[in-house]
This record gives C-alpha cells, sequence and structure tokens, in this order.
C-alpha cells in the first residue's frame, strides 16, 4: 500500500507518471505489442516481470506457459492443481484464499494482474481495473468474462495465445495450443462412432437446478467426450430449470460441478439421490455421476483434460 500511497503523492506534485517511464523504457524484442480486452486496450514494451494472479485457473495456464519466475502471488484456489502444476504452484506465496484487496495485491509489487473471473476486478471491493492503471499495474482479464455470450473451446487456445503475445513467448504458445488440440483430437478420434450420452449437469440449487446451457464451454467438454448436453437448447451459457425438466430428459450421467463455496460433491449426490422426483432419472436409478472441477470448464489449459476425463467416464470401453 505504501507504493500506491508514495505515487499518488508523487504525482500530486507533478511528478512523471508511471505510464510515461513505461514510455521511454527501452523496447524489448517483438514489443510493443497491443492488446484489446475487455474494453481495455494495453501496449506493453517488454514483458511483465511482476505476475500476480487472482482465481486458479489463470495461475495453471501461467505455469503451462513456463512463466513460473514471473509469478508473485496468487489467489483462490478452486480445486486440486493439475498434478504436473502442483510443485511449482506451491512455491508461489498465496496472497488470499478467495479475491485478494487492492492493498494486498498492490504490497507484492506486481507490474501485471491476471484475473480469472469478472470478480477479480470488481469496482466494489476497491479492486476496478482503473485503480489498478491509476497504480501504474497492467491488468488482464480471462476472455470468458468479455460479455460475448458463448464460450467455446476455440476461447481457450485463443487465451493462451495472448497470454503468449503478452509475454514475447508466442512460440511457446503455439506449442502449447498444439499439444492440447492433441489431446482432444486423441479423444473423439476414440469416442468416434459411439452413441452419445445424455448428460446432464448439476451446478447446484434445490428448488430449481443450476446447470449448463448451450452457450457454455460445458456443452462443448460434453459433446467432444462423446456426450450430449440435455440442457443444450437453453440459450444461456447458465441457467435455472426445474426438476420436472429434469425427469423429462432422462440424463443418463449426471456431472456434478465441483467447486468451493457450491458445497461438497458428496452433499450434492446425496440431496440428488434422496429427491424424490428423481428415483426414476436413469443417471439417479443407476448412479452414475461424474464430477467435473469447475476450473476444469473455464477458459484456460485445463478443459482439453476435461474432454479426455469425461469421455473415459462416458465410454470406458473406448479406452480399455
Amino acid at each position: 500500500m505504501a507504493s500506491v500511497l508514495a505515487t499518488s503523492f508523487l504525482a500530486g506534485c507533478g511528478a512523471t507518471d508511471p505510464a510515461d517511464d513505461r514510455a521511454t523504457a527501452p523496447r524489448a524484442k517483438g514489443f510493443p505489442v497491443t492488446i484489446d480486452n475487455c474494453g481495455t486496450r494495453t501496449t506493453y514494451r517488454k514483458p511483465p516481470a511482476r505476475v500476480v494472479t487472482i482465481h486458479q485457473h489463470p495461475a495453471e495456464l501461467m505455469l503451462a506457459l513456463g512463466l513460473k519466475k514471473a509469478m508473485v502471488g496468487t489467489s483462490f484456489p478452486d480445486s486440486a492443481v493439475l498434478p504436473e502444476h502442483r510443485r511449482d504452484f506451491g512455491r508461489i506465496p498465496e496472497l488470499a484464499k478467495k479475491e485478494p484487496s487492492f492493498e494486498t495485491v498492490v504490497d507484492a509489487e506486481p507490474d501485471f494482474v491476471y484475473g480469472g473471473y469478472g470478480s477479480a476486478f470488481a469496482e466494489k471491493e476497491g479492486r476496478s481495473r482503473k485503480v489498478f492503471a491509476e497504480a501504474g499495474i497492467d491488468t488482464y482479464l480471462n476472455r470468458e468474462y468479455c460479455g460475448k455470450g458463448r464460450v467455446a473451446m476455440a476461447d481457450a487456445y485463443e487465451e493462451v495465445r495472448t497470454i503468449g503475445r503478452i509475454f514475447g513467448i508466442q512460440g511457446r504458445a503455439d506449442d502449447l495450443v498444439t499439444r492440447l488440440e492433441e489431446r482432444v483430437a486423441r479423444t473423439t478420434e476414440a469416442v468416434e462412432g459411439s452413441r452419445p450420452v445424455p448428460v446432464f449437469v448439476y451446478d447446484s440449487g434445490d428448488k430449481a437446478a443450476f446447470t449448463a446451457g448451450g452457450k457454455s464451454l460445458g456443452t462443448e467438454i460434453i459433446r467432444l467426450a462423446g456426450g450430449r448436453n440435455v440442457f443444450g437448447d437453453l440459450d444461456e451459457v447458465f441457467g435455472d430449470v426445474s426438476w420436472e425438466q429434469v425427469v423429462e430428459r432422462k440424463p443418463e450421467v449426471i456431472a456434478i460441478y465441483d467447486y468451493r463455496g457450491s458445497g461438497s460433491v458428496e452433499q450434492k449426490k446425496k440431496f440428488l439421490l434422496s429427491h424424490p422426483a428423481l428415483a426414476d432419472v436413469p443417471a439417479v436409478k443407476n448412479q452414475r455421476f461424474t464430477v467435473l472441477p469447475l476450473t476444469s470448464t473455464l477458459v484456460g489449459v485445463r478443459p482439453p483434460y476435461a474432454v479426455e476425463d469425461l469421455a473415459r467416464r462416458l465410454h470406458p470401453e473406448r479406452f480399455r
């Protein structure tokens, strides 16, 4: 916080604005790079050197790109970290269990803050992108929260490429996207020709079911895994449906979204099994439940992993 106060004091005395300092800094190879992100246009003259991530999926993307040395703080771990990144993730200071305060972020002295959910830059919490900019700190928000309405696997790949551009590692980003695409291709080839399994996504809710609609990345993950989202015709990313509708659509598998603050998987499963109206639903009757960490369905490096994991549960006979 002291750095923010000092910046404000110097600005009041007619000192050079931080943006002016950046404008006169030496250019790194391949820079400047200008990025338009959710209505914010930023020009980078060199790669960010001190990064704070708010939410888990931006941190995993950074680690997948080999950027651990630039990371000075993480926050809001949602689920178990991908095994290949667990060790590095554990070595980065955790600033908060949920979204950190503006002061906490600034104390880590970042030059770049990468937010996963829109709440990363909540104005009412004092973390708006404008406030960070005034402190001389660049920000980037996951493209899923730019408000375009539909989220697809292509967004995950483009997110990787964009972060690669910001850090001057486009080649590395392209290689990572290729590996992720190959992972998905191997899975879709394995389940090709199989009957799409009807899947109901249960996020939360008791009086109504909060589920993934047709505009969600979850729907595409299910399709690529050899399934069919029974509410794929819901013209939303997420929405409420009635239990009567769930019964009518006869899902054979229920995918439970797992994330902090929504109740445990066991609590959700117990609720579904005890709901009288669901007793004859094939997925409940046969107790065919699968778990998808919410982070696996968010724009980042996880969705291709989720495709493979879900396919193995929907079509185990194709992976023996």
